[in-house]
């Protein structure tokens, strides 16, 4: 290959027609290839591709560069190949967060990927520079906070804010903590229900995992305050420093929102008795932040005209949601309800002053941020080289509106209402186990002859009956996961800790979920999602037939 054609791999340098056309059609012969692929009715790219035990040993053993290039049209097919089988965002796919990146954030993302900046610094990323401003100050405006005071910047998921707040929270109580070393009594707490972000987090400062206390959750999976603030004083009275609380708001299973106006009476009441600095509190909000975006809605007029059980549904959400600019420090993934690719997630934070807690000294960064122009300089990120996903955020935003948003958002809760409701009146033996919180999701949980949620809630079930229950539920799991090219349903095996009357151990609830994310899910398409449950309830119960025979 000649130096002249390798040049032509790149976009053209002086804007020329021939390029453009060369670069347009390469991007039509990927769509066409992977819309060929779509079918509403599955959940899937064409068929699901069947694994082999030994793919990847193969795909190590047969995987090799050229020696010379190979053509681009060749290599657009090749990038089609990959998505046989691959999960599609259709009607039919309620699996969980997983969601169908938006046409404005596609483009956004394109836009950054061609500009190809470092979101480091302005003279590098100005472009992402600017869009991550305006989206800082767009969501800040949006859930309350002080937009005059707020600062954040985009990062790699929830998992990244998490671990931003707790970098926060230490250099807060601990200054020189950057030099001299994280102190060995300092303690974390979220709830039981909690995303396992937090894990990784304690792990990586060097606080220790023995140093993240579980809070027992209520029967809404929101964090038992009382128990909070119990397992605080005890803390405080070994000698720990509390310094983080996670509140989530929006677990990824249950849709539980933690109240993080009474986490915040707590944290300043022992602020107060013990003389402590404060207690930073991050809302894990990456989910159900989005939900947010209802503060300023009118629910007495109802412009949008949203149902009755709706309108009470976003109304519920609300009022726990309504207190999350009391949190030092917030989450959105845009790559969740937000709905733009991979990965766009955004950490604000209250008080933007004290990210300068974490920034480097001009001195460690020699070669940018120290110059006599520009003017925006992330020292305070972990990450150096940045992705300006702010981008695909800020074309989002200004796509969608408070108003579409609030339409999707709005959707998601109308399924899962009608789908509660059919899932009852079709399948008297299936329990929904997060009945109490409305938002996008349904856990559900079948048992062998009636509903006995009620009875392991409230901690009366023995641990035989829990076992036997979760195999069930497990045998369900398989099944719906063999036809999930049909309807791709979500699962765990863990929603939540529950006691048991037999022993002192917690034990886990293996439920099955159906997650709203598509746009396209709609309640005229659950009459064929409850279908495929009783369908694999029929299946199962033949093979114990078999068995038995």
């Amino acid at each position: 290959m000649d130096f002249k054609k390798v040049q032509q791999l790149f976009p053209s340098e002086d804007g020329n027609k021939q390029q453009q056309l060369e670069l347009l059609g390469y991007i039509e012969q990927l769509l066409s290839g992977i819309d060929s692929k779509k079918d509403p009715n599955k959940s899937t790219l064409g068929p699901i591709q069947e694994k082999s035990d030994n793919l990847y040993k193969e795909i190590v053993e047969n995987a090799a560069t050229p020696n010379s290039g190979i053509n681009m049209e060749e290599i657009v097919n090749k990038l089609i190949a990959l998505s046989d089988g691959h999960p599609y965002h259709t009607r039919n796919f309620v699996t969980n967060v997983l969601p169908m990146a938006s046409i404005p954030g596609i483009i956004g993302l394109l836009t950054t990927s061609i500009l190809n900046g470092n979101n480091l610094w302005d003279v590098y990323g100005p472009a992402a520079a600017e869009a991550e401003v305006k989206v800082i100050s767009m969501m800040s405006k949006l859930v309350g906070y002080d937009y005059t005071k707020s600062w954040g910047y985009t990062t790699w998921g929830g998992q990244g804010a998490v671990f931003s707040g707790l970098r926060l929270a230490i250099a807060k109580q601990f200054p020189n903590a950057k030099e001299e070393g994280v102190p060995n009594n300092l303690y974390c707490f979220a709830s039981e229900n909690a995303h396992y972000s937090l894990l990784k987090s304690v792990e990586a400062t060097g606080i220790g995992s023995n140093h993240l206390i579980r809070v027992k959750a209520g029967s809404d999976f929101a964090m038992d305050i009382t128990d909070l603030q119990e397992k605080m004083e005890a803390v405080i009275q070994k000698g720990g420093i509390p310094i983080y609380v996670v509140a989530t708001t929006g677990t990824t299973d249950s849709f539980g929102i933690d109240d993080v106006k009474s986490i915040k009476e707590i944290t300043t009441e022992l602020e107060k008795k013990h003389q402590l600095k404060p207690i930073h509190i991050h809302a894990d909000s990456a989910l159900g932040g989005f939900y947010s975006l209802f503060a300023n809605y009118d629910f007495t007029n109802n412009p949008l005209n949203f149902e009755k059980d709706v309108l009470e549904g976003l109304m519920q959400i609300n009022e726990r949601m309504q207190y999350i600019s009391i949190a030092d420090s917030l989450c959105f993934d845009f790559q969740k309800l937000g709905q733009t690719p991979y990965l766009t997630s955004l950490f604000l934070v209250k008080n933007g002053e004290s990210l300068g807690l974490l920034d480097l000294e001009e001195f460690e960064t020699p070669y940018v941020g120290n110059r006599g122009y520009g003017s925006y300089h992330t020292g305070y990120t972990l990450e150096c080289s940045r992705m300006g996903s702010s981008i695909a955020i800020y074309a989002a935003l200004l796509a969608f509106g408070v108003e579409g948003y609030q339409q999707i958002l709005a959707n998601y809760v109308r399924v899962n209402i009608a789908f509660r409701k059919m899932l009852k009146e079709r399948i008297p033996n299936m329990g929904i186990t997060n009945e109490k919180n409305i938002g996008p999701i349904t856990t559900f949980r079948i048992y062998q002859d009636t509903v006995q949620w009620d009875l392991e809630q409230s901690g009366q079930a023995t641990t035989e009956q829990i076992n036997l229950t979760n195999e069930l539920n497990y045998e369900l799991f398989e099944i719906l996961g063999q036809q999930r090219e049909d309807v791709f349903f979500g699962d765990t095996k863990k929603q939540c800790l529950v006691d048991v009357s037999d022993s002192d151990e917690r034990l886990p609830i293996y439920v099955s979920k159906l997650f709203s994310i598509s746009p396209y899910t709609e309640v005229e398409h659950l009459d064929h999602m409850i279908t495929a449950i009783e369908k694999s309830i029929m299946k199962m119960e033949g093979m114990k037939v078999e068995v038995t025979l």
